[in-house]
């Protein structure tokens, strides 16, 4: 059965853990594991309990409760939407990445909070690679006008110029290594995307602000031609107008 990704990500937005979501539904902790693992869906009664002391709609954590009604008019990829990315929790990109066994891809400016917050996020990379997983990143060219524009925009200067070399410094370990590319891109940055397998976490841009203020949408691959396979599709857009990156 699949994992409830919308019920994890719920737990984590909500800052509760299993066992006090198990309290507040009145079942024990393994019960509310085995919710989240293999996708089992509570009594009506039990899931009410739960989704109210998440403070989310029932529906939308086990579609199969709705009656076919659609859960808040919710996309069914999307699993969470976060007000911005500096409210999304660091367990949830941790996640996305350690669990990720076929493919990772970044694409980004530069994108360095991940290793500010994480120290040992390059090397847990390399070592996905090792076992099989093949990485992709894609990251901003410092000298590209895109990249310049976008400092003036948010009002941040050369920062993001100086961001984009501080990111390469950061994967220069990675370049060269068996199953990862890392290359550089020129193009107007309009999501940043971070893809794990079939779960991908969408930071939307807006003008005149810096990334981590703005919205982070959690998705996760439904169908052939959804929500998902569009930002898929932005990737492949533009890994094909990228070049290698080299070690500064």
């Amino acid at each position: 059965m699949d994992v409830n990704e919308r019920l994890r990500a719920a737990l984590l937005r909500a800052g509760i853990s299993c066992a006090q979501l198990a309290d507040a539904a009145g079942v024990d902790a393994k019960t509310v594991e085995r919710w989240i693992s293999t996708g089992r869906t509570p009594h009506r009664t039990t899931a009410h309990k739960a989704a109210r002391s998440l403070g989310e709609d029932m529906a939308y954590l086990w579609p199969s409760l709705g009656e076919g009604k659609r859960g808040r008019g919710l996309h069914p990829e999307l699993i969470a939407l976060h007000a911005t990315r500096a409210d999304a929790p660091l367990d949830m990109w941790r996640a996305l990445f350690t669990q990720a066994r076929e493919r990772i891809e970044i694409l980004v400016y530069a994108g360095i909070f991940l290793h500010e917050q994480w120290p040992g996020f390059a090397e847990t990379l390399g070592h996905k690679a090792g076992a099989g997983c093949r990485v992709r990143i894609l990251l901003g060219d410092p000298d590209a006008p895109p990249v310049t524009e976008r400092g003036v925009e948010e009002k941040y200067g050369h920062g993001i110029e100086t961001r984009c070399r501080v990111a390469l410094m950061h994967y220069g370990p990675l370049i060269g290594m068996p199953g990862v590319e890392v290359r550089q891109h020129a193009t107007t940055l309009c999501n940043s995307i971070y893809r794990g397998d079939d779960q991908m976490l969408v930071n939307a841009h807006v003008f005149g602000m810096n990334a981590f203020g703005a919205p982070v949408w959690h998705l996760r691959r439904e169908s052939d031609g959804g929500v998902f396979d569009r930002y898929a599709e932005s990737f492949e857009a533009v890994w094909a107008l990228s070049h290698r990156a080299v070690k500064e």
